[in-house]
C-alpha cells in the first residue's frame, strides 16, 4: 500500500531501527517507547489490523508470535516479563492501519493496562 507507514518503512523508504526481518515479517524500535524495551512487529504483508486476520493469512500470525518470542529472548525479557499489544482501529489507539505488534517491557508495567 503506497501511503502506509509501516509499508514505507518496510520497504526502506523511512529509516527505522531494525531488530529482524525475515521473508514474512519486519520489527523495529518504536520512536516514541511507552517502556524501556518497545519494539513493534509488523507483517510484510499489508493487513489493516486484527480484524482482517483470515483462514487464509492466520499462519503469518502464528509465525510473527514465533519471531514475538525470539525477539522477547534476545531481549532480555523473558524473567520479567513483557507484553504483546495490538490496537484494532482508532477508539482502540491504532494510529497506523497495517498489522502490528508491541512488544513492551524492561520495567513493571502498569496493572490497570489490559
Amino acid at each position: 500500500m503506497n501511503d502506509c507507514l509501516f509499508c514505507k518503512i518496510i520497504a526502506g523508504d523511512i529509516p527505522s531501527a531494525k531488530i529482524y526481518e525475515d521473508e514474512l515479517c519486519y520489527a523495529f524500535r518504536d520512536i516514541a517507547p511507552q517502556a524501556p524495551t518497545h519494539i513493534l512487529v509488523v507483517p510484510r504483508e499489508h493487513i489493516p489490523s486484527c480484524a482482517a486476520v483470515t483462514a487464509e493469512n492466520a499462519a503469518l500470525v502464528g509465525h510473527i508470535f514465533t519471531v514475538i518470542a525470539a525477539i522477547a529472548r534476545s531481549e532480555g525479557l523473558e524473567q520479567s516479563g513483557y507484553r504483546v499489544i495490538s490496537n484494532v482501529g482508532p477508539d482502540a489507539g491504532q494510529t497506523v492501519p497495517h498489522l502490528h505488534f508491541h512488544i513492551l517491557g524492561g520495567k513493571r508495567l502498569n496493572d490497570q493496562m489490559v
